[in-house]
């Protein structure tokens, strides 16, 4: 029992710490991409050729949802398959506010920030390029084919120009059809989030400081994830994939605590993104195959990013 009361006290004070710093971050997240959603998809949808990188660039910032209204974008076929992906990798969920709560950590979470947004916007390019090559025989066909006859003359219409108006009637619908996680208030806001994502670390702590009082040190979670790195980086991945910030609290947990190494923690957090795969599976419902595939590239990426970053002397 005393042991059990130690682990809750330590707790209590690790998280209690952590409070204000957390609640200021998700405050000045919430104050610069509150209801921003909209002007997010826009920029998107004129800027397509960028897609990849201005979604790796957003998709960093841990704010509300993001992920969701890329996943959402996408069903609409709004933005490409390559900025989803770029999206998905670079989504920080909530490592930023984490490690920024503990000083000690923020050059490696800079580091870690650095890295999911150069490889989200590689890779973005590289899925968009192959799925061009792949498709450009199709586009070619459709614009040969999309021919009708009107009053006795044929009237031809282009691919591309049919593929601007259904964007842009996706675009209007989108606007109307969104659903922000996101209070009114930005306070308010803020402070869900923060009370939120306090529980989740106040689990995690609990967790660790359970084990380390029970079996005197934390050697029970570093014989789960063992000290080969590959495995690590294997079995981070897998956890990454859980549609929950639980998943990337965890594994900042993990790593803060010194259970995993800087690889593993970047191929978690390269698989996770956050709600956004829920939100894929259920608004593009009819097309099983390609969120299976979707989530299997996140897999293989996150895994692969892992490895890159372990043979990469920087960490």
């Amino acid at each position: 029992m005393r042991i059990f009361l130690d682990a809750l006290w330590d707790t209590l004070k690790d998280t209690l710490i952590i409070l204000p710093l957390l609640y200021l971050t998700y405050l000045l997240v919430s104050y610069f991409s509150h209801n921003d959603n909209e002007k997010y998809s826009k920029i998107l949808h004129h800027t397509n050729k960028a897609g990849p990188v201005i979604g790796a660039l957003l998709g960093s910032i841990p704010q509300c949802g993001f992920s969701s209204v890329m996943s959402n974008l996408f069903s609409k076929k709004i933005v490409t398959l390559g900025t989803l992906i770029a999206v998905f990798i670079a989504t920080s969920d909530e490592a930023l506010p984490l490690m920024i709560s503990r000083p000690e950590f923020i050059p490696k979470l800079l580091l870690l920030m650095l890295i999911k947004i150069v490889f989200g916007i590689i890779i973005g390019y590289g899925i968009d390029i192959v799925v061009n090559a792949f498709s450009k025989r199709k586009q070619i066909e459709n614009e040969f084919h999309d021919k009708y006859c009107h009053d006795g003359k044929e009237v031809t219409y282009h691919a591309e120009e049919l593929d601007v108006q259904h964007k842009h009637h996706h675009e209007h619908e989108d606007e109307h059809n969104h659903s922000h996680c996101c209070a009114t208030n930005i306070f308010i806001d803020a402070l869900k989030h923060t009370v939120i994502i306090l529980a989740y670390v106040f689990v995690a702590t609990l967790t660790i400081n359970l084990i380390r009082g029970y079996c005197g040190g934390l050697e029970p979670l570093k014989t789960i994830f063992t000290s080969n790195v590959y495995l690590q980086i294997l079995l981070a991945s897998i956890i990454g994939l859980i549609p929950n910030c639980a998943a990337s609290v965890f594994l900042v947990e993990m790593f803060m605590e010194g259970v995993i190494v800087f690889p593993a923690l970047v191929a978690g957090l390269s698989a996770g993104a956050g709600v956004g795969l829920i939100v894929l599976y259920t608004c593009n419902y009819k097309r099983l195959k390609i969120n299976l595939l979707i989530t299997f590239l996140m897999f293989m990426f996150a895994l692969l990013v892992g490895l890159i970053v372990n043979f990469i002397p920087i960490w």
